[in-house]
């Protein structure tokens, strides 16, 4: 469970920092930095079952935002991905950023071992623990923002309930900075890293 007091100092962080950025993908990167040092259990990798031989505990964010032609989820303000996934698009209705946007729900994978149909898109590794939030402007599902770690039960119900409300002020802020014609203007992308729907194998 969350410091309630910190919880509320880091709402008005992200908000302030998103509303004095300099366009649309520095806003929600604001945002994601702000949770990206905060979210998840800290401690998790030292529990018995968390990490399997030859696994390090690490972690990822960032936005997934459906593509104009809504062919794709694509991944803008990461923190943690490879450089060369700075654009990685995957298919719209693609494994569980494809589940979050078929329901418009938030999701918590405490385990990604506990589903079958978890499919692994970065490139250095299948990540252990995942939270997923939407974020809806006006009934439109815009994209979500995500965080996911290598040790298995990082991820917990208070963090997506803290990432969930980010994600209102993410989707705000993405409009307030004409985020959907950046979007417009920035996809496809010269850089995009396209992955199928089976996902991607282990970096070796």
């Amino acid at each position: 469970m969350h410091d309630y007091n910190r919880v509320l100092e880091l709402i008005s962080e992200a908000g302030h920092a998103a509303a004095g950025a300099d366009g649309p993908e520095r806003a929600l990167n604001e945002i994601v930095k702000c949770y990206f040092g905060f979210l998840g259990d800290r401690t998790a990798h030292e529990k018995d079952g968390a990490l399997k031989p030859g696994e390090r505990q690490y972690f990822v964010a960032g936005a997934f935002l459906v593509t104009p032609d809504a062919g794709y989820h694509m991944l803008v303000s990461n923190v943690g991905f490879p450089p060369d996934q700075e654009r990685l698009l995957v298919p719209i209705d693609a494994g569980h950023p494809g589940h979050v946007f078929a329901t418009k729900q938030e999701l918590l994978l405490e385990n990604t071992d506990d589903h079958g149909n978890f499919k692994q898109y970065l490139k250095t590794s299948r990540m252990g623990s995942a939270i997923f939030a939407p974020m809806i402007w006006k009934g439109m599902f815009l994209g979500q923002i995500v965080m996911a770690a290598q040790a298995r039960y990082t991820m917990r119900q208070s963090d997506l309930d803290l990432l969930k409300a980010l994600a209102n002020i993410a989707a705000a802020n993405w409009v307030a900075h004409a985020g959907p014609a950046w979007l417009a203007s920035a996809y496809p992308p010269a850089n995009g890293f396209y992955v199928d729907r089976q996902g991607l194998e282990a970096a070796k």
